[in-house]
């Protein structure tokens, strides 16, 4: 990318940054070190709710150091933090992603060091191991976790039940529940892919049942070919739900949100989704005809290869400051509070999220919270998620791929798809060894 190009789209994502939700008066150019400028991604209605809740405690409790809060829609922050780290000064504390999202951003130098932090906190004690591993390099500590989410297959129990479908825990059952749906004209899968990470969870699922999670994630580290057979069998398996007609038609035309829509209507039976699926569902007017609160499960992906050792997705959200913030002091002291006890066990009592301390009281979990943390707990292996696992430039053409052939009702070239990412991910081991 030539320079000119670069500042054009730096330009650009600055002006989508501006196109935000915002609470306080915000200044990116001057900032004062008696303030804190905190971006956040947290634009749905019960993490928005969260996160404005936790600054008001902050601001009540910090009059001479007030946070100054945005928050910008979730999808459009992915773009916009590209711009927002290398801004100067850039935003004190941002939401973000661990895993190698955060480590993308770690070794360009664009994150703080927060390593004093984390033995001050105590957080060193309080924090899971596999936390802390998530934001460290080096063995110094970049990325605050605070909570996690399991990811699974989602399902309207009264309508497998109306049509004699158990819910499914094989490949063969999960095909088999497409096909008796379709027969009684109910959609057998909702899915949204105008934002096409959705299609990537199907790609990140039935890879780790085929080829096993190991594989899986040295495939998301560069070091397998996506012209592999492995691969190919695992694009022609994800076929056969295409095959089967398990997906409505017009998953390109729909946000992830808008597929929930069906699913609430009895229109559709099961989806596969993260757990702030809730965020939504419980949003869902009880009016809407054929809408049950109470009425949604959710069980393990099914099972392709039993000999195969067991991977999930279980993705990590959390905070960073920007190397280039104002107050970088202020920004500390701010993410110390995030990671307390007291706001981490606010998240897990009012998102329904899981907690990434030790410490917390799990005495409240929901039904669901119980049942999410023992599929993560029985897994052989926990991943994040394919755009977390994987580097930048390759999730972008990765998700392009899947939600393309989604797009596609699975007709896609599948040999073609498979060579347009072995050529990208081919460019970035060579371009990763020059760079050496």
């Amino acid at each position: 990318m030539t320079k000119k190009i670069f500042k054009i789209v730096i330009f650009l994502a600055l002006a989508m940054a501006m196109v935000s939700v915002q609470t306080g008066t915000r200044s990116v150019v001057a900032q004062s070190p008696k303030v804190i400028i905190y971006n956040s991604n947290a634009s749905d209605p019960a993490p928005r709710k969260f996160d404005d809740e936790i600054v008001k405690m902050w601001n009540d409790a910090h009059p001479d150091m007030q946070i100054q809060h945005s928050v910008i829609n979730h999808e459009d922050f992915k773009q916009a933090i590209r711009a927002y780290v290398v801004a100067e000064p850039a935003p004190d504390v941002l939401t973000w992603f661990g895993g190698e999202r955060a480590r993308f951003f770690i070794n360009k130098g664009l994150i703080a060091d927060i390593s004093d932090i984390w033995k001050s906190e105590g957080f060193d004690k309080s924090f899971a191991p596999a936390f802390t591993a998530l934001g460290t390099v080096n063995n110094k500590q970049y990325f605050l976790s605070t909570n996690y989410y399991w990811w699974a297959l989602y399902f309207r129990p009264s309508i497998l039940k109306a049509n004699n479908i158990t819910p499914p825990k094989t490949w063969d059952d999960l095909l088999g529940a497409c096909d008796s749906l379709n027969k009684a004209g109910i959609t057998p899968i909702t899915i949204g892919t105008k934002q096409p990470w959705t299609a990537a969870a199907w790609f990140d699922y039935i890879n780790m049942r085929i080829n096993g999670p190991d594989f899986h994630i040295s495939l998301m580290s560069l070091n397998e070919k996506y012209t592999d057979e492995k691969i190919k069998k695992t694009m022609t398996t994800m076929k056969q739900l295409f095959d089967h007609k398990c997906f409505n038609t017009d998953s390109a035309a729909n946000l992830w949100q808008d597929a929930v829509t069906p699913l609430a209507q009895g229109k559709a039976a099961m989806y596969l989704m993260g757990g702030f699926i809730t965020d939504t569902w419980n949003a869902i007017p009880a009016d809407t005809k054929g809408f049950d609160k109470n009425d949604l499960d959710f069980v393990q992906f099914p099972i392709i290869d039993p000999k195969v050792k067991i991977g999930e997705d279980a993705p990590t959200d959390g905070y960073f400051i920007a190397a280039n913030g104002a107050n970088i002091d202020g920004a500390k002291k701010f993410l110390a509070f995030l990671g307390s006890k007291e706001i981490v066990q606010k998240g897990v009592d009012e998102l329904g999220r899981l907690p990434v301390r030790i410490d917390t009281d799990n005495s409240k979990f929901t039904d669901a919270q119980k049942k999410g943390i023992k599929l993560i707990q029985s897994a052989d292996y926990v991943a994040q998620f394919y755009d977390r696992d994987t580097t930048p430039p390759m999730a972008e053409v990765g998700l392009n791929a899947f939600g393309g052939f989604f797009a596609d009702y699975g007709k896609s070239d599948i040999d073609k798809m498979l060579q347009t990412l072995e050529d990208k991910r081919a460019q970035l081991v060579a371009d990763a060894a020059n760079a050496q």
